[in-house]
């Protein structure tokens, strides 16, 4: 494991959350799917570390791309037993994902399609106070 990921509490599980705070911008995502592999080899999920990846280098993706966040806080846990999850945490609260329709000839605009594909549910949980949140997560979960 890299000496950069920081520990956070434990889940349910017994399973330990991983997290880390990058800026936002598009080289993070190398280190976004270094944490997974990292944290899914610790856990000995080494299947869904690939899959894992690519989740979090479009969740990465889509922070740098709809948010003028400056930071944000990657998170690799494991909300039971048999889930893993990959989550973004930026400080753009009212910037909320929305599964697009990108065009054939678009270059952009598939990622949360993809997630939408390939996750078995995807979603966002907004941070802080309910009538002035500081921000969200965004988040995608694998069984």
């Amino acid at each position: 494991m890299t000496s950069l990921i920081t520990l956070m509490q434990s889940a349910a599980t017994g399973h330990p959350a991983y997290s880390q705070t990058f800026p936002c911008e598009p080289s993070t995502a190398e280190a976004g799917r270094t944490l997974v592999r990292d944290a899914l080899g610790a856990w000995h999920l080494d299947d869904l570390a690939e899959v894992t990846a690519l989740i979090m280098s479009e969740l990465i993706a889509n922070a740098v791309t709809h948010t003028p966040c400056r930071s944000i806080r990657l998170i690799v846990g494991r909300p039971s037993a048999a889930r893993v999850r990959a989550g973004v945490v930026d400080r753009a609260p009212y910037r909320l994902p929305v599964l697009g329709r990108a065009g054939e000839d678009d270059e952009s605009g598939r990622g949360l399609l993809l997630i939408d594909g390939i996750a078995d549910r995807w979603g966002y949980d907004l941070h802080g106070p309910h009538r002035s949140p500081w921000g969200k997560e965004v988040w995608a979960e694998l069984l």
